[in-house]
């Protein structure tokens, strides 16, 4: 990666960070007479890139997408408390995309109703044609956008929980060596480690990926 790419992979990470932060704020304060807020800000952690990605790559704009985000969380909340969701009728993941497809919908509802107050009816062709899509009663579009997306947050939700665990110069050694893929001599030369150090972080931070991953997998089996 050039630069100009870190630099611009840079400047997305920190617009992404700015974003996250003012939507979990807002959705936390909405929550604020719910019992567990502390579940629930977990739970935001864990999926909330899932929902804005498919959100994105259905067709949201940015905004739409976060608005998404905090609209899906929150009708999870609301129906959490009911006891609506009923493990025996389907997998969480299914579910949760089902949650999300539903507040996909409502943004782009609600894009075509700003649109036409506005009297510009002139993309109604482009957005009807994925409001269809993503509404198919087979959901084929957003499955398949679905279980990507899903197995990408798994991950990136497991690494996240392991830099909690590991001294931050482990998970730099693991990170470029493991998930960049540097050759062992580049790790040792850029980030002046020992050979030693290069593969004690990839067995011990890979033994603690390992066990969060299968904690994830296990928690949306058991919700």
């Amino acid at each position: 990666m050039s630069g100009d790419d870190d630099e611009k992979s840079g400047k997305r990470d920190e617009v992404m960070t700015q974003a996250y932060a003012k939507t979990r704020k807002s959705l936390i304060a909405r929550l604020d007479n719910w019992e567990d807020q502390r579940t629930w800000d977990e739970f935001y952690q864990t999926y909330w890139r899932l929902i804005y990605s498919v959100a994105v790559k259905a067709g949201l704009r940015q905004d739409e997408a976060f608005d998404c985000v905090q609209e899906t969380i929150l009708s999870i909340a609301k129906q959490s408390k009911k006891k609506l969701y009923d493990p025996e009728q389907g997998s969480f993941k299914t579910w949760l995309m089902n949650m999300t497809r539903w507040r996909i919908n409502d943004q782009f509802r609600k894009r075509k109703k700003d649109t036409a107050m506005m009297g510009g009816e002139w993309d109604n062709d482009r957005k009807t044609a994925v409001i269809d899509r993503i509404e198919d009663p087979a959901g084929e579009v957003l499955s398949r956008l679905w279980n990507i997306e899903w197995q990408k947050n798994i991950a990136d939700a497991a690494l996240s929980r392991v830099k909690a665990q590991v001294s931050p110069k482990q998970y730099q050694i693991f990170d470029c060596y493991v998930i960049k893929q540097w050759d062992a001599k580049k790790v040792q030369d850029k980030l002046n480690v020992s050979m030693a150090q290069v593969y004690l972080a990839k067995h011990r931070v890979g033994a603690v990926l390992k066990r969060e991953l299968a904690k994830l997998e296990a928690e949306s089996d058991a919700d």
